[in-house]
């Protein structure tokens, strides 16, 4: 390897907001993040569905399903002038 062209490598700490500490070796001294595997949604498995603007709402209507996702007995009418 070529002499003084590598950065320097350090022991660092990498610190989330949640307050877990993460010990490491890196170019890059202490580091701070806002969201680890320990609080993030989908790898602890608390994940929640963020219905925006009532989306689940529409594609049920749309499809005649249920709260349960089973499909309704029958189908909503379709306006006049809709194509799918």
């Amino acid at each position: 390897m070529k002499e003084k062209i590598h950065p320097k490598y350090f022991d660092t700490t990498i610190t989330c907001a949640c307050g877990n500490v993460i010990k490491t070796r890196s170019t890059t001294k202490d580091i701070k993040v806002e969201i680890c595997s320990n609080c993030h949604p989908f790898f602890t498995g608390r994940q929640k569905l963020i219905d925006t603007a009532g989306r689940i709402e529409r594609y049920r209507r749309k499809y005649g399903l249920d709260k349960a996702g089973q499909q309704k007995t029958s189908l909503p009418k379709k306006a006049k002038g809709a194509e799918l």
